[in-house]
Protein backbone atom coordinates (compact mmCIF):
# COMPACT_ATOMS: atom_id res chain seq x y z
CA UNK A 1 0.00 0.00 0.00
CA UNK A 2 1.34 3.23 -1.09
CA UNK A 3 0.22 6.26 1.35
CA UNK A 4 0.52 9.48 -0.42
CA UNK A 5 0.09 12.80 1.34
CA UNK A 6 -1.48 15.80 -0.04
CA UNK A 7 1.83 17.95 -0.05
CA UNK A 8 3.63 20.39 -1.95
CA UNK A 9 7.37 19.74 -3.75
CA UNK A 10 9.45 22.33 -4.08
CA UNK A 11 11.05 21.86 -6.48
CA UNK A 12 8.19 19.47 -7.74
CA UNK A 13 8.59 16.16 -8.90
CA UNK A 14 8.19 17.47 -12.60
CA UNK A 15 10.88 19.92 -12.42
CA UNK A 16 13.72 17.55 -10.75
CA UNK A 17 13.09 15.20 -13.28
CA UNK A 18 13.23 17.84 -16.02
CA UNK A 19 16.26 18.94 -15.31
CA UNK A 20 18.29 15.36 -14.68
CA UNK A 21 16.58 13.96 -17.95
CA UNK A 22 18.74 15.46 -20.54
CA UNK A 23 21.32 14.46 -18.63
CA UNK A 24 20.77 10.46 -19.38
CA UNK A 25 22.68 9.65 -22.84
CA UNK A 26 19.44 7.17 -22.97
CA UNK A 27 16.97 10.19 -23.20
CA UNK A 28 19.03 13.47 -24.66
CA UNK A 29 17.21 12.73 -28.04
CA UNK A 30 14.04 12.48 -26.85
CA UNK A 31 13.06 16.35 -26.05
CA UNK A 32 9.94 17.64 -25.07
CA UNK A 33 9.24 14.46 -22.76
CA UNK A 34 5.98 15.17 -19.79
CA UNK A 35 4.81 13.24 -17.19
CA UNK A 36 1.45 11.77 -17.65
CA UNK A 37 1.00 8.66 -15.19
CA UNK A 38 3.04 6.29 -12.94
CA UNK A 39 2.82 3.35 -10.68
CA UNK A 40 3.90 2.84 -6.77
CA UNK A 41 5.80 -0.34 -5.03
CA UNK A 42 5.51 -1.01 -1.41
CA UNK A 43 8.71 -0.67 0.67
CA UNK A 44 7.88 -3.66 3.44
CA UNK A 45 10.01 -1.20 5.72
CA UNK A 46 8.11 1.49 4.58
CA UNK A 47 10.98 3.74 4.49
CA UNK A 48 11.62 4.57 0.83
CA UNK A 49 8.82 5.77 -1.47
CA UNK A 50 9.42 4.08 -5.12
CA UNK A 51 7.46 5.11 -7.99
CA UNK A 52 7.80 4.50 -11.73
CA UNK A 53 7.07 7.28 -13.55
CA UNK A 54 6.00 7.51 -17.17
CA UNK A 55 6.81 10.64 -19.73
CA UNK A 56 5.07 10.99 -23.61
CA UNK A 57 7.08 12.91 -25.79
CA UNK A 58 4.97 16.06 -27.20
CA UNK A 59 3.68 13.59 -30.33
CA UNK A 60 2.58 10.74 -28.09
CA UNK A 61 5.15 8.43 -30.13
CA UNK A 62 7.78 7.47 -27.52
CA UNK A 63 6.54 6.70 -24.03
CA UNK A 64 9.13 6.89 -21.29
CA UNK A 65 9.66 5.04 -17.97
CA UNK A 66 11.90 6.41 -14.94
CA UNK A 67 11.90 4.83 -11.63
CA UNK A 68 12.48 7.23 -9.05
CA UNK A 69 12.93 6.38 -4.97
CA UNK A 70 12.77 8.77 -2.41
CA UNK A 71 14.51 8.83 0.82
CA UNK A 72 14.50 10.59 4.01
CA UNK A 73 18.26 10.93 4.05
CA UNK A 74 20.75 10.42 1.65
CA UNK A 75 21.83 6.69 0.43
CA UNK A 76 24.69 6.19 0.92
CA UNK A 77 27.57 5.36 -2.39
CA UNK A 78 24.37 6.22 -4.80
CA UNK A 79 25.98 10.29 -5.30
CA UNK A 80 25.86 8.78 -9.02
CA UNK A 81 22.47 7.78 -8.79
CA UNK A 82 20.95 11.19 -7.13
CA UNK A 83 18.69 12.86 -9.86
CA UNK A 84 17.75 16.02 -7.04
CA UNK A 85 16.11 17.05 -3.76
CA UNK A 86 12.97 18.35 -2.94
CA UNK A 87 11.43 19.76 -0.13
CA UNK A 88 8.19 17.96 0.50
CA UNK A 89 5.76 20.24 3.08
CA UNK A 90 4.30 17.06 5.31
CA UNK A 91 7.93 14.56 5.00
CA UNK A 92 10.59 17.37 4.68
CA UNK A 93 13.54 17.44 2.47
CA UNK A 94 13.53 14.22 0.23
CA UNK A 95 16.39 12.65 -2.05
CA UNK A 96 15.12 11.69 -4.90
CA UNK A 97 17.37 9.02 -6.80
CA UNK A 98 17.17 7.02 -9.95
CA UNK A 99 15.67 3.49 -8.81
CA UNK A 100 18.46 1.79 -10.83
CA UNK A 101 20.88 2.42 -8.10
CA UNK A 102 18.71 2.24 -5.08
CA UNK A 103 19.15 -1.71 -3.36
CA UNK A 104 15.24 -1.17 -2.24
CA UNK A 105 14.26 -0.66 -5.44
CA UNK A 106 16.03 -3.19 -6.81
CA UNK A 107 14.91 -6.06 -4.28
CA UNK A 108 11.52 -4.67 -4.81
CA UNK A 109 11.09 -5.06 -8.32
CA UNK A 110 12.71 -7.94 -8.76
CA UNK A 111 10.30 -9.88 -5.85
CA UNK A 112 7.12 -8.04 -7.50
CA UNK A 113 7.82 -9.56 -10.97
CA UNK A 114 9.18 -12.81 -9.87
CA UNK A 115 6.60 -13.50 -7.61
CA UNK A 116 3.67 -12.06 -10.13
CA UNK A 117 2.74 -8.98 -8.06
CA UNK A 118 1.52 -6.20 -8.53
CA UNK A 119 1.73 -2.18 -8.16
CA UNK A 120 0.39 -1.11 -4.58
CA UNK A 121 -2.41 0.24 -3.59
CA UNK A 122 -2.30 3.95 -3.62
CA UNK A 123 -4.57 6.06 -0.68
CA UNK A 124 -4.22 9.39 0.71
CA UNK A 125 -4.90 9.77 4.22
CA UNK A 126 -7.94 11.92 5.27
CA UNK A 127 -9.06 13.36 8.52
CA UNK A 128 -8.05 9.88 9.71
CA UNK A 129 -9.04 7.78 7.04
CA UNK A 130 -7.52 6.28 4.33
CA UNK A 131 -9.18 7.24 0.77
CA UNK A 132 -7.86 4.89 -2.35
CA UNK A 133 -6.66 6.75 -5.24
CA UNK A 134 -7.05 5.24 -8.25
CA UNK A 135 -3.43 4.99 -10.41
CA UNK A 136 -3.17 6.44 -13.58
CA UNK A 137 -1.06 3.18 -14.31
CA UNK A 138 -0.47 -0.08 -12.83
CA UNK A 139 2.33 -2.69 -12.98
CA UNK A 140 2.13 -6.56 -13.03
CA UNK A 141 4.63 -9.20 -12.25
CA UNK A 142 4.89 -12.27 -15.28
CA UNK A 143 6.20 -14.59 -12.56
CA UNK A 144 8.66 -16.65 -12.98
CA UNK A 145 12.03 -18.42 -11.65
CA UNK A 146 15.47 -16.86 -12.32
CA UNK A 147 19.03 -18.14 -11.51
CA UNK A 148 20.92 -14.66 -10.02
CA UNK A 149 18.61 -11.94 -11.22
CA UNK A 150 19.83 -8.79 -13.34
CA UNK A 151 17.46 -5.85 -13.31
CA UNK A 152 17.06 -4.36 -16.70
CA UNK A 153 15.29 -1.05 -17.01
CA UNK A 154 13.17 -0.42 -19.77
CA UNK A 155 13.51 3.42 -20.48
CA UNK A 156 11.88 3.80 -23.87
CA UNK A 157 8.78 1.77 -23.58
CA UNK A 158 8.25 -0.73 -26.60
CA UNK A 159 12.30 -1.27 -26.92
CA UNK A 160 12.54 -4.33 -24.19
CA UNK A 161 15.72 -6.87 -24.50
CA UNK A 162 15.32 -10.64 -24.30
CA UNK A 163 14.36 -11.71 -20.64
CA UNK A 164 13.11 -14.26 -18.54
CA UNK A 165 10.25 -12.37 -16.74
CA UNK A 166 9.04 -8.96 -17.18
CA UNK A 167 7.26 -5.78 -15.40
CA UNK A 168 4.37 -4.79 -17.39
CA UNK A 169 2.42 -1.85 -16.90
CA UNK A 170 -0.72 -0.22 -18.44
CA UNK A 171 -2.27 3.20 -18.61
CA UNK A 172 -5.15 4.32 -20.40
CA UNK A 173 -3.99 4.09 -24.25
CA UNK A 174 -1.25 1.74 -23.89
CA UNK A 175 0.84 -1.10 -22.39
CA UNK A 176 4.63 -2.04 -22.05
CA UNK A 177 7.40 -3.52 -20.93
CA UNK A 178 8.67 -1.57 -18.25
CA UNK A 179 11.38 -3.95 -16.25
CA UNK A 180 13.02 -7.52 -17.35
CA UNK A 181 14.37 -9.57 -15.30
CA UNK A 182 16.89 -11.94 -16.46
CA UNK A 183 19.82 -14.37 -15.67
CA UNK A 184 22.80 -12.78 -14.79
CA UNK A 185 26.09 -14.20 -15.01
CA UNK A 186 28.58 -15.47 -12.96
CA UNK A 187 29.30 -14.00 -9.72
Amino acid sequence: MALLHRATLTPTKSEVIAEWLPKQSWAARLPGLKPFGGYRLDDPAGEVGMEGMLLRSADGAVVVHVPLTYRAAPLEGAEDHLVGTTEHSVLGTRWVYDATGDPVWIATVTATVLEGGTSAAEYFEVDGRREPREPKAVAVGSGGSVLRPEVVVVHEVGTAPEGDAVLRGRWDGGEGVLVVVRSGGRR
